[in-house]
């Protein structure tokens, strides 16, 4: 088929707006409890409305993809993302923030159930690998540069600096509400990219067997498989561990070293999806010389430790060590995920879906860090997170995958590699 390199861009730039707009919530968690007087167990409720979208929505979303075809899904998609970020920049409370954060999350939702498929149809089969690699970096750019922007606009809004577009968001966000710009952001941004999704043409997606989701036998069948299950917690693990360090890293930080949640606890989240991205593409590079399993174990290792420095160590030990947790994190999604599909020998899509619907566990893991930071103080309450960086590790040690990842054992491997 022929590649389609307009859409495949525009793929990219999705992939970038997804992350901006998902994962600017840990940096601005401070400021939200500021400005609305919310204890540590409300403010968890923040990130639990945006992620439970996930676990309602991912299913769903794959049956509207194979009823309606790809730019249907995603205007509805940008649709619900502009509607609820255009909602709680117009009323900026905390009840309308939960009712906005759930719409936008079922947007992103809906996204990243259809843009694996059109990814592949438009830049074709042969280049999906590499093609997916790139949009995890344009998704990691992203949240390496939303806590910036972040920052930026905190820093001089209502100040004296006279850019145009400063002066703008002056006269729409109040003084004691900057961080609110970031919402008018996000709406102007979703209806942009919905108005350029209007107006491409889309290639027709015909989903292959492995992408379609049946809610019936398969459906039922896979359920009655215990590695199924076992997998979905390792996703819901994974999910609950990277947002809940990158949710209450910031106040961690402000609470037990009184770090400035709006320039270094920002810049800290910055380096902490950097590092996952960097992270990502050197996991690559092991993953073809050692298996699988031996890299989630020797990662996920590496991610408790580094937890463990980030939470009970000085300060200038935590600003490195919670950014290391990323790198550490890196391969577990990738690793886990292909785990998962190699260990089923059949209805990966219907798995697919199963697997998605962990990522509640975004919602959940902050939610719970949140409720026991109220009892023991949110030191205690981040380090449950020992626990899912636990049962991850623990995948390496159980998965008993059918295929196993390709891996260079000679040097004549790497050659024939390269010619590839």
């Amino acid at each position: 088929m022929k590649r389609n390199v307009l859409i495949v861009f525009l793929i990219f730039f999705i992939f970038f707006v997804i992350s901006f707009l998902t994962n600017i919530l840990g940096p601005i968690i401070p400021d939200i409890i500021d400005s609305f007087d919310l204890s540590i167990g409300l403010a968890g409720f923040l990130p639990f409305s945006f992620f439970i979208a996930y676990g309602i929505m991912s299913i769903p979303s794959g049956i509207l993809m194979e009823k309606y075809s790809a730019k249907p899904v995603l205007l509805w998609a940008f649709f619900m993302a502009f509607a609820g970020a255009l909602l709680f920049a117009l009323f900026p409370t905390f009840e309308i923030a939960m009712v906005s954060l759930f719409s936008i999350g079922i947007g992103m939702a809906m996204l990243q159930v259809v843009i694996n498929p059109l990814l592949r149809q438009a830049g074709g089969e042969e280049h999906f690998a590499f093609n997916s690699v790139m949009a995890q970096l344009f998704f990691g750019a992203a949240s390496f540069l939303s806590p910036l922007l972040y920052s930026y606009l905190v820093q001089n809004l209502h100040s004296q600096n006279t850019n145009p577009v400063i002066s703008l968001f002056n006269s729409l966000v109040a003084a004691d509400l900057k961080w609110v710009s970031l919402y008018w952001v996000f709406a102007v941004t979703a209806l942009v990219v919905a108005i350029i999704i209007k107006l491409v043409k889309f290639p027709a997606v015909e989903l292959k067997e492995d992408e379609k989701i049946d809610t019936g036998k398969a459906f039922k069948e896979l359920l009655g498989n215990r590695y199924v299950i076992l997998f979905f917690v390792g996703i819901f693990c994974y999910v609950g561990t990277e947002q809940g360090i990158a949710n209450w890293t910031s106040k961690f930080l402000q609470t037990y070293h009184g770090v400035d949640p709006a320039t270094t606890g920002a810049t800290i989240i910055s380096y902490f999806w950097g590092l996952l991205t960097i992270g990502c593409l050197l996991g690559l590079v092991f993953l073809k010389l050692f298996d699988s399993r031996t890299v989630l174990i020797v990662f996920s290792s590496g991610a408790i430790i580094s937890l463990a420095l980030a939470l009970f160590g000085s300060v200038d030990i935590a600003l490195i060590a919670f950014p290391l947790t990323g790198f550490f994190a890196s391969v577990m999604w990738s690793v886990i995920v292909s785990l998962a599909l190699n260990s089923v020998g059949h209805h990966h899509g219907t798995f697919s879906g199963i697997l998605c619907t962990g990522i509640a566990g975004g919602a959940v893991v902050p939610l719970i860090i949140g409720g026991l930071g109220e009892l023991l103080g949110l030191q205690l309450a981040m380090a449950c997170m020992f626990l899912t960086l636990g049962y991850i590790l623990s995948i390496g040690l159980w998965a008993r995958p059918l295929v196993k990842n390709a891996t260079i054992k000679h040097w004549s491997d790497l050659f024939k590699l390269s010619q590839a």
